[in-house]
């Protein structure tokens, strides 16, 4: 097919394998019959693009729509979408797939799937949890049915979306089931194998100082469970409230592999509210703005996390902070913060924070926390390491080193925590700080 009048033809009469080749534009949206697939060339919409409905594949295409536009979507009145597949598919648009409606099973395979440009930003529909609202995804799966019985599986590799210079507007990679207003899963599950990413660039765009809504560049809502999370390509956020890595759902094991970096106020490289299993990033985490953190466990479950390095920069850029169990803690490098005071978004509200490298809040716990570099931070008039919770365990082989003015390399509060061995050490404060003695 090499012509929109061709291309409509073949779509109506239900052939079973159609095959574009060039440039094909000037069509409304098209809805593949039942078990059609659809290879080669470049489709240009205008409005939405290619509309799936059961045992569909995609391949080897490329599929252009404004970027507010779906590109690839399918059609909520069909029961069940059978096995929808995206191979080597390029996209500018969102690629929107959703069980609503009539919708009660199907399966989601791809492999190969580069979102270029996609502005999700005006979808009125967003799923709410922890105080927040989430942006939708340039890539979305999302499970919306309130039946529990409902379940969908998917197997998801090598998405990309946005660029350094053309990120994507909103959240890059969402994945979702039903979820209540407090974020807690209750209907419909999307059952995920592997999610697998690569190089995923996102600006959402939101309002400075907003406190009521976020995005992400990875994002496992809740309602969604998965075997493994792989970013295996670099993850870059720009945009104030943008979380690089976030869960929401229940991940049994989460490795990166690549870079993962926050631009933006109030981004945060990796944050848990769900059930994750253990959480490996072998690669740094950088954040840079105001209220821009490393790692956050404020809700949820957390077995292991181990990181490579955590490194932020500007005031209230906390590196570590942990408001729950987490059995264990390791940093392979440094864990380093610069900046002093600043807001930061927590829970929905905007608090103010200092950029403490590691924070163990009332009621969080760490049993073995092991540092293979240093703990310092550059800001005045902060903590390096505050201790409200309880560290069974702490090693640091590089030391504990507050450089800024009246700041204190370490404060212990009610708990106890064995300091013996490591090597601390304020510029222009007290090394060990008691609660007793504030």
């Amino acid at each position: 097919m090499s012509t929109a009048a061709d291309l409509l033809e073949a779509v109506g009469a239900g052939v079973p394998a159609i095959e574009v080749d060039g440039v094909v534009r000037g069509m409304p949206m098209v809805t593949l019959a039942p078990g059609v697939r659809l290879r080669g060339g470049v489709l240009e919409f205008g409005a939405r693009g290619v509309r799936l409905t059961r045992d569909n594949v995609l391949e080897d295409v490329a599929v252009h729509c404004p970027e507010h536009e779906a590109a690839i979507l399918n059609d909520t009145s069909v029961a069940d979408f059978g096995a929808l597949a995206l191979r080597g598919v390029r996209v500018r648009g969102q690629v929107l797939l959703l069980a609503r409606d009539a919708v009660h099973s199907g399966h989601v395979a791809v492999n190969g799937l580069v979102v270029e440009a996609a502005d999700v930003r005006g979808r009125v529909e967003r799923p709410h949890g922890f105080g927040v609202d989430a942006l939708q995804g340039a890539f979305t799966l999302w499970n919306q049915q309130s039946d529990p019985a409902v379940e969908i599986t998917a197997e998801l590799l090598g998405l990309s979306a946005g660029s350094a210079d053309r990120p994507v507007r909103g959240s890059g990679v969402f994945v979702g089931g039903h979820c209540d207003w407090d974020g807690t899963a209750d209907g419909g599950t999307l059952r995920v194998s592997t999610l697998r990413t690569g190089e995923i660039h996102t600006d959402g765009g939101i309002p400075a100082e907003t406190p009521d809504l976020i995005s992400a560049g990875v994002f496992v809502i809740s309602g969604a469970v998965v075997d493994q999370v792989l970013t295996a390509g670099p993850v870059t956020t720009y945009g104030q409230n943008d979380m690089v890595l976030d869960n929401w759902g229940q991940v049994q094991a989460w490795t990166a592999n690549a870079p993962v970096t926050s631009h933006g106020p109030s981004g945060i490289g990796f944050v848990n509210f769900g059930a994750l299993g253990s959480l490996d990033v072998q690669a740094p985490i950088t954040t840079h703005g105001t209220g821009a953190r490393g790692f956050n466990v404020y809700d949820g479950s957390l077995e292991r996390a181990s990181f490579d390095s955590i490194g932020t920069t500007g005031d209230g850029s906390m590196g570590i902070q942990v408001s729950k169990e987490l059995p264990q803690l390791e940093v392979r490098g440094d864990l380093t913060t610069s900046g002093g005071l600043g807001l930061s978004l927590v829970r929905g509200v905007q608090v103010e924070l200092a950029a403490v490298a590691l924070s163990v809040k009332p009621g969080g716990r760490i049993g073995t926390a092991t540092v293979g570099g240093r703990i310092a931070t550059s800001g005045d008039h902060l903590t390096t390491v505050e201790i409200d919770g309880e560290v069974a365990s702490l090693t640091v082989t590089g030391g504990i080193h507050a450089a800024g003015q009246e700041s204190d390399a370490v404060r212990v509060g009610a708990g106890d925590v064995d300091l013996s061995g490591i090597d601390i050490a304020a510029a222009d404060g007290q090394s060990i700080v008691h609660r007793t003695e504030i």
